[in-house]
């Protein structure tokens, strides 16, 4: 997949999957929509992207 877009670097599903929920809570996206659309069930699931990515809000 990587090729494709022109990368030299291998890139892994869990990467886009990480990236993509870290650009959705740093650009206000609600904690239960994220959770919603990764498919998780547990909130403290979702939550680690938000501590990982270190844009912990105080709405979580």
């Amino acid at each position: 997949m990587s090729n494709r877009a022109g990368f030299n670097k291998q890139i892994h599903p869990h990467q886009l999957r990480y990236s993509y929920a870290t650009h959705l809570l740093n650009n206000g996206a609600p904690l239960d929509v994220i959770l919603s659309l990764l498919g998780h069930e547990k909130n403290e699931t979702t939550r680690i992207y938000a501590q990982l990515s270190g844009s912990i809000r105080q709405d979580l």
